[in-house]
């Protein structure tokens, strides 16, 4: 397969100089946040993913950044504490990215559930569905926010409010509705392009950093890591005092393909719908939907621009076979919006986009998938050549500057070494300088208003964060767009493809932009877009072809879009 040295010049760049202090391997969010930790501290740090950034897990959540309050029932208090605290701080330091979200729990009973509850406390198993009550989720909240604590809040305190006034604010809700508790989370829309923020922070700040999408570890011995360039097939050792196994729910097999066999995953599978519901849409009224189905699983419906999510499923997933959505999956969310949302008519038409992941769980044995824990913790062993092993086992998106923090410190003192830089106040990418407010949108734009119209402005700004700048300084002034798409141009993907590791056609839709998401592409774009790249990326004819297959395959096997390619 071609590939042109602009994009494989980051795989080549690891090839000429084979060795680091630390090789990690994963580029979901939580290793790439951990790669931009150590890069901060001035550690010859490499990454590598086998995919495309954030593709697995990363790629595949809810879109929440959330404190988990379901999670005080676990008994997970420190967790929980953490979460609510990084959430806040994310909105802070990635505002570009991390919006507040307004969440809304429907309650159809006052007391039900206080018996239960300490059964699933103490357990950990779900037992018969009992539905949680006002009481218990009115203690849960005054939990949640004591632990995001009383001073110097982003977030407002939680509201209950009674049937009359739930069913003002939400007149599709179900007429038994007795309470509504609303409080407020947080959504990141475009996690694809925050992991590609931080991991460009670490680049930036690091001349020795080092990082490639699509290259592999396949082995390791005494000349240290064996790596494989997926779109080459070129191979190579690289060798490093530490290496960090961050593949998710693949650790084990990945441990067991480097000589040091695990068994520390146990992860679920979670599955998305995106519809394009008008009526849905509607009945949100701006805000999450966040519930007890009757099956005794928290799910969730909510808005993303004029899109809806709805999900989610948390089935013991099997590593043998690609996470994909199913049709009885399909049902069950089309049941819980039935559930919530009796009128409102919702059909398989509607769905732009599916979507489906392994969580990265650590072994349960008996206890029941939603009450698995989502914290996380590492593991220490040794491999050949005097490296040191370390497997991340858990962890959420949410906590990811935290765990990337408490990794990388563990790092640090295995190479002897002491943190220089905190990430806790350093603003991520192009959140750096964002116009948060209403006012500084509008001077943001009309600062630039002779370089792009207002709609290309705005969706510079949501793509890209104050990285837009650097955007429109490579496109250059009122740069026509793509006949297929209004937001995206040919300059636009020249950029993509030097600065931001675009391997694979479906990058472009899947993970560069949200066009595939929210389900805009067509068999006439993707012919656009690949013509375009094909010069950049080094694509001759048979590999365009190729590319277009390929991605239409993905879009629809993986994805459930659509659409009849142009010929």
């Amino acid at each position: 397969m071609a590939a042109a040295a602009s994009h494989r010049s980051h795989s080549a760049a690891l090839a000429a100089r084979p060795g680091a202090k630390v090789l990690i391997i994963g580029g979901g969010i939580n290793g790439v946040a951990t790669f931009r930790y150590l890069a901060l501290q001035g550690v010859d740090v490499a990454l590598v993913e086998r995919g495309d950034f954030c593709q697995g897990a990363s790629g595949a959540s809810s879109h929440m950044i959330h404190g988990g309050i379901r999670y005080l029932e676990n008994g997970e208090f420190r967790l929980v504490q953490e979460s609510v605290q990084e959430r806040n701080r994310l909105l802070e330091i990635a505002p570009h990215y991390v919006k507040p979200l307004r969440t809304t729990i429907p309650v159809f009973s006052t007391f039900s559930g206080i018996l239960s509850a300490p059964v699933r406390f103490l357990t950990h198993k779900s037992g018969k569905p009992a539905a949680r009550g006002a009481i218990l989720i009115k203690v849960g909240l005054v939990l949640y926010d004591l632990f995001a604590g009383a001073g110097g809040r982003n977030t407002p305190w939680h509201k209950f409010r009674g049937a009359k006034a739930s069913l003002a604010e939400l007149p599709m809700l179900r007429d038994d509705v007795k309470y509504t508790a609303t409080y407020f989370d947080a959504s990141v829309h475009n996690p694809e392009r925050l992991t590609l923020d931080v991991l460009g922070d670490g680049l930036e700040a690091n001349r020795h950093a080092r990082a490639s999408n699509y290259v592999s570890l396949i082995g390791h011995g005494e000349n240290g890591a064996r790596l494989r360039d997926e779109l080459t097939g070129d191979e190579f050792d690289f060798d490093a005092e530490v290496i960090v196994n961050a593949t998710g729910a693949w650790v084990d097999l990945t441990n067991t393909d480097i000589g040091s066999p695990s068994r520390f995953m146990g992860g679920t599978k979670g599955s998305h719908i995106v519809l394009d519901s008008p009526g849905l849409l509607e009945a949100c009224a701006g805000r999450e939907i966040f519930f007890e189905h009757s099956d005794g699983r928290i799910v969730l419906i909510y808005p993303m621009g004029d899109r809806v999510l709805v999900g989610t499923t948390d089935i013991d997933a099997d590593m043998s076979v690609p996470a994909r959505c199913t049709d009885s999956e399909v049902d069950y969310f089309f049941d819980l919006i039935q559930h919530v949302f009796p009128t409102v008519e919702v059909d398989r038409e509607q769905i732009v986009y599916k979507f489906s992941g392994v969580r990265p769980l650590p072994r349960h044995d008996d206890t029941a998938p939603g009450f698995v824990s989502r914290d996380y913790r590492i593991e220490r062993s040794e491999l050949a050549a005097d490296t040191t092993l370390f497997s991340l086992v858990g962890g959420k998106w949410t906590t990811f500057r935290a765990l990337g923090e408490t990794l990388g410190e563990k790092v640090l003192a295995e190479l002897g070494a002491t943190s220089t830089v905190s990430t806790k106040d350093l603003a991520i990418g192009g959140g750096k300088n964002y116009p948060a407010t209403s006012a500084a949108r509008e001077a943001w734009f009309g600062a630039r208003s002779l370089l792009a119209s207002r709609d290309r402005l705005e969706v510079l700004l949501r793509r890209y964060g104050t990285r837009a700048d650097a955007v429109l300084e490579a496109i250059g002034p009122h740069d026509p767009t793509l006949e297929g798409s209004s937001e995206l141009s040919a300059a636009e993907l020249v950029y993509l493809a030097r600065n931001e590791y675009v391997g694979m056609l479906s990058d472009v839709f899947i993970r560069r932009t949200s066009l595939a998401f929210r389900g805009l592409v067509t068999g006439e774009l993707m012919r656009e877009v690949a013509a375009v790249l094909a010069p950049e990326v080094g694509w001759d004819q048979d590999e365009t072809e190729r590319q277009i297959a390929e991605c239409t395959r993905v879009l629809e096997k993986e994805h459930g879009v659509l659409f009849v390619p142009v010929a």
